[in-house]
């Protein structure tokens, strides 16, 4: 089922229908059942429609696209950079920064890599920077909303795993904080022996401007994710109060416009249609690999060929980095997470550690050469103006801090529980 799958994805069927018309072929070459195993397919959609978890799904797509769209997200790295004027390697070091608040804004990993390319990438050039680790800078800071809260990986993995979202949360600011840390001490080492052109100080902003585009965004970013923690409000009731923050922000900043909101309704519209046509299709997948036996194949297999909860979390973790390549997280959210989950139980797995190596992981899958998604992402948004050998040298150490940090939460589980 899984290289039918794939098959389709290549000959070039939208990946919103593949998972779907793999369970209709695989029901139609069946003896054993009859396609009157979808008549449980709408109870289980309709399960789905009332989850109230995956409301804030929208509601978060929708906040980043307001911010993107409104320029706000734009003016917030020009006042990062502004701030960081005249210190080595403050472009790469505000492009971080940047990346790390616009995840905690949008948790859409396309938008932040395209957003954070188109800006920042030409302000890199034109201050002498190299260009494998202006593109390594942009790709790993866009991916940052993979695993930093409120990524929708994690909500995503929160519901399927049947965890609380506040406390996968909270087990990945730890991980995400070390991503960051080593993300600048790499830049600031490796600029410190460069001769760098940074943005003069007749280029500084006044410090009411600077204020005015930074402390907002920043605010936004604590209300919603201190609202969280703090328990004050659902993941869902903070989603829809960081849509109204992100819309008071346009009036503030005077790019408030009844087109606006249209237009970013539109877009959300178009990318939660896409994510739910998905999480029905792996509905679907999943309703007819289980009718085929194939979870009780793979937990025997595990549990009676392995019985070593350690080489099953490698090779689970060996499969996602490897489909990563090919499919998006979403679909391996849906599709092959549930299929691993009765192992990971079955071998006594902390699955709040299981979640957190898996967003890691995909976040790694997706800056790997030559098939990482994101490479494709800044490619097609920055065309000419860097080569695709330049994303792929560029990258490279970023890959490494990130299964650095990957290996540590593996062998220091408890590091993520440290919050």
């Amino acid at each position: 089922m899984f290289f039918t799958a794939l098959a389709l994805l290549l000959v070039g069927i939208p990946v919103a229908f593949v998972f779907g018309t793999t369970a209709i072929i695989f029901t139609a070459i069946s003896l054993d059942f009859g396609f009157e195993i979808f008549n449980l397919l709408p109870f289980r959609i309709y399960g789905i429609m009332q989850n109230f978890t995956l409301m804030s799904i929208p509601l978060f797509i929708l906040m980043g696209i307001i911010l993107e769209k409104s320029k706000i997200a734009e003016k917030l790295l020009e006042s990062m950079g502004s701030i960081l004027s005249g210190v080595k390697g403050g472009v790469a070091i505000s492009v971080v920064l940047v990346g790390l608040i616009l995840a905690t804004t949008t948790g859409i990993v396309g938008a932040s890599v395209v957003m954070i390319g188109v800006i920042s990438l030409p302000i890199m050039l034109k201050y002498q920077y190299d260009k494998s680790l202006a593109s390594g800078t942009v790709l790993a800071s866009g991916t940052l909303g993979q695993i930093v809260p409120p990524s929708i990986v994690l909500i995503i993995l929160a519901d399927v795993m049947s965890l609380s979202i506040g406390d996968i949360f909270k087990s990945a600011i730890i991980p995400s904080m070390m991503l960051v840390t080593l993300y600048l001490i790499f830049i600031v080492w490796k600029t410190s022996s460069t001769t760098h052109l940074e943005i003069t100080i007749k280029e500084k902003k006044p410090l009411f401007t600077l204020l005015k585009y930074l402390i907002p965004p920043i605010f936004l970013m604590f209300s919603v994710l201190g609202s969280i923690f703090m328990g004050i409000a659902s993941p869902t009731e903070s989603a829809s109060i960081g849509v109204l923050g992100a819309t008071i922000l346009t009036i503030f900043n005077r790019t408030f416009s009844f087109q606006l909101i249209i237009k970013s309704a539109e877009e959300t519209m178009k990318i939660t249609g896409m994510v739910f046509m998905i999480l029905f299709g792996a509905t679907a997948f999943s309703l007819v690999f289980n009718e085929w036996g194939g979870t009780e194949l793979l937990l025997d297999i595990f549990t009676s060929n392995i019985e070593d909860k350690n080489i099953f979390v490698i090779i689970a973790m060996g499969l996602i980095f490897i489909l990563g390549f090919f499919i998006d997280f979403i679909e391996i959210a849906f599709v092959v997470v549930p299929i691993l989950m009765p192992i990971v139980n079955e071998f006594g797995i902390n699955p709040i550690w299981f979640a957190i190596l898996i967003a890691i992981n995909l976040q790694t899958s997706f800056l790997t050469p030559p098939f990482g998604f994101a490479l494709f992402f800044l490619k097609g948004a920055v065309g000419d103006m860097v080569k695709t050998v330049d994303l792929y040298r560029g990258v490279i150490p970023f890959i490494f801090i990130q299964i650095t940090v990957l290996a540590l939460i593996y062998f220091y589980p408890k590091i993520i529980f440290l919050f």
